[in-house]
Formats: structure tokens, sequence, C-alpha cells
């Protein structure tokens, strides 16, 4: 028989939906927090067998995975917090507590996720996993062969060169571009550096999954064969990744 799985304390109560891990943290900081009936100290790690209760109270059952794909209109700020007008979470609606998995810029559109399973966001996030996100971007003035070679081979920004990424002329003043790294508003300073600037940009496809068929502001839930070759990938790619860093909380 396995032995169960152990999580901490904070994640454990966050992925309940209670509140957040940094929330939980000062709950179990202030003594508001028992397990099995003692005094729970700062990273303590529990099971599912475990009983937990914050001000004596249990805490719900851990809510089923859920995962969203949303055509984030322009205008709309991938944030959890609130008090920002435009967030997220607002504009979504979703009767659950979720989060959005990466960032689209406020002045960007199209496909992101979002969902209740912390342990998927860092997955998708890490730095080494390379997940392919397709995106197409329209541009200020005509794109000539130079422009494509140099955003295709690599571009110096943010102290650093881009990796070499597939880039495709669509139209006069459009192209389709494939990262697999998610650098602080990459398109846009690549874009910049080599005197073009950004007039429209929207994500199209992360991995598997593809924007059709949503229209700006709708969302849909991923489906079970979406969720598989997920998790498939997840596995594969998790494997010899490198940790998060702060650049990949990003997608642009």
């Amino acid at each position: 028989m396995s032995e169960p799985r152990l999580y901490r304390l904070n994640k454990f109560i966050s992925d309940t939906g209670f509140c957040s891990r940094r929330e939980a943290d000062k709950y179990i900081e202030s003594g508001q927090v028992t397990v099995n009936g003692n005094l729970a100290p700062v990273g303590l790690k529990v099971t599912e067998q475990d009983q937990v209760l914050i001000n004596g109270q249990p805490l719900r059952a851990k809510p089923k995975s859920v995962y969203l794909a949303y055509h984030k209109p322009v205008g709309i700020t991938c944030t959890t917090e609130r008090h920002i007008h435009g967030n997220i979470i607002d504009a979504v609606k979703y009767p659950e507590r979720i989060f959005p998995i990466g960032r689209l810029d406020k002045p960007s559109e199209g496909l992101i996720f979002l969902t209740n399973d912390g342990d998927i966001v860092n997955k998708i996030l890490r730095a080494g996993n390379a997940h392919e996100k397709d995106y197409i971007v329209t541009v200020n003035k005509p794109i000539t062969e130079r422009f494509i070679k140099h955003m295709s081979a690599g571009v110096p920004i943010l102290n650093t060169i881009t990796q070499p990424c597939v880039v495709t002329q669509r139209s006069k003043q459009s192209f389709s571009i494939i990262l697999t790294q998610g650098l602080n508003r990459q398109i846009r300073r690549m874009c910049e550096y080599l005197g073009y600037d950004v007039v429209t940009l929207k994500r199209v496809r992360i991995m598997h999954v593809r924007l059709a068929g949503l229209k700006p502001g709708q969302w849909r839930l991923l489906t079970e064969q979406e969720i598989k070759m997920l998790d498939n990938q997840l596995i594969v790619s998790s494997k010899d990744a490198s940790a998060v860093s702060s650049a990949d909380s990003y997608d642009e």
C-alpha cells in the first residue's frame, strides 16, 4: 500500500478554496489552525486523512479541479486582485475561486487558462518546459525580410537574447510567432528593438488548445481529451525542468 501524499499545510488549506497560501500562513502563524487537535506549526505537512480546523471549524472538501480556456479581451487585466478595475476574475465570473495561468498584457487579447489547480500552474510556467504559445501580431509598418530573420533568430532584450522561434509573415504588416519562453512583454520588446510598434497582439494557441470558436469575453471548460493531453505533456516535460523564474510568469 502506497504512503499517503503529503501537502504543505498552507497549500492544503488553499486547495480547498478557503483562502490563498499567503493568507493561510497568517492563520497558521496566529495560532488559528489545528491539525488532529494540536496547534499547527508553520511548515507542517499533512495528508488528506488529517483533521485540519481553522478556529475550530473544518475545511470544506477540496473542490474538483477545473480548467477554463478564456478569450481575454483587450482591456482586461490578468490579476486576481478584485479591487483593480477590469480584473480577470470579475470578467470571467466563474462561481468558484480560480486564477489565471500566466498573463497577457492589458492591451493584448487571446487565449489564457484559468484553474483552481495550483500544481498545474507551476508545471506550465516552469522555465524548462518549453511549451508552445502561438500569437498573431500586427505592427505599424510593412514587415521586411530582415525583421522576420532577426525575430526568428533572437533579439537582445532584458539583458538576454530571446530563444530562436518560428516567425511567419501573414500579410504586409502582420506575422505569426510561436514562443517557447515567456519574458515580460517579450513580443512587444522584440518588435521595439527592431524599430516596430505592436498595433494588435492575439494569442491563438497554448500547446494543443486553440482559441478558435471563442469570442472575446467568452470561456469554456477544457474537454476531457484536452485535459488528458495536458497532463501527458506536463508529465513528460517536467522530468528535466528547471525551477520557475520570475520572468516566466509572463506569456508574451
